[in-house]
Formats: C-alpha cells, sequence, structure tokens
C-alpha cells in the first residue's frame, strides 16, 4: 500500500490533492469546524426549536439567520479555506507515515452532538 511518493512529498506545497479533496473532504472539514465556531448560535437555534416545537419555523427565524450568516462568513472565507486545506494535508501526511486515522489520534476531543 505505501507508495514512494510518501517521502517525496514532505512540504505541504508539494502535495496534490485529489478534485474530491478539494471539493467534498476539505469542504466538510470547514463545516465541521464552523460548527464549533459558531457554536453559540448552533446552541440558540437547538435550544428555540426545542422550546417552540411544531411553531419553530416561525418562531426561530432570527437564531436561524443568525446561524446561517456565521457558517457562511467561514465558508467563504478563503484563509479559512486555506488553514481546513493545511490542516487536512497535514493529517494526509500524518496518516501516509503512521497509518493511523486522525480521528483515531485525536480520541481525546469532546464529541458534539450536532
Amino acid at each position: 500500500m505505501h507508495g514512494s511518493t510518501t517521502m517525496e512529498a514532505t512540504k505541504s506545497e508539494e502535495v496534490k490533492l485529489r478534485h474530491v479533496e478539494k471539493d467534498v473532504l476539505i469542504p466538510k472539514m470547514m463545516r465541521e469546524k464552523a460548527k464549533e465556531l459558531c457554536a453559540d448560535r448552533v446552541e440558540a437555534f437547538t435550544q428555540c426549536c426545542k422550546d417552540s416545537g411544531f411553531f419553530m419555523v416561525f418562531k426561530c427565524q432570527e437564531e436561524n439567520t443568525a446561524l446561517k450568516d456565521c457558517l457562511t462568513k467561514h465558508y467563504k472565507d478563503p484563509d479559512f479555506f486555506e488553514m481546513c486545506k493545511q490542516e487536512y494535508i497535514q493529517e494526509k501526511l500524518e496518516f501516509q507515515r503512521t497509518g493511523i486515522p486522525a480521528k483515531n489520534r485525536q480520541q481525546k476531543l469532546p464529541t458534539t452532538s450536532i
């Protein structure tokens, strides 16, 4: 499984990302990180929905808009994309080096139920 390319790709600039990584995997990481950064708005919207029940569509528009605005701000931020891309590349290189997926290495992190 391990090819000779793992040693050559030491600098992140040299790592060639596949289409699926740029268009699917890194945006997925961005969504997860944005949810963490917007956690207070996620919580406010979730709480509103719990309190409002059937009427949440009408009653929670303000919270929903605030949450969407927060998430969209991060999704459209090129610096945020670059940060997530670099982190993704580091995880990819680390996985190639160790064979251990980042998810298994980061068991210490608290998991959110979003």
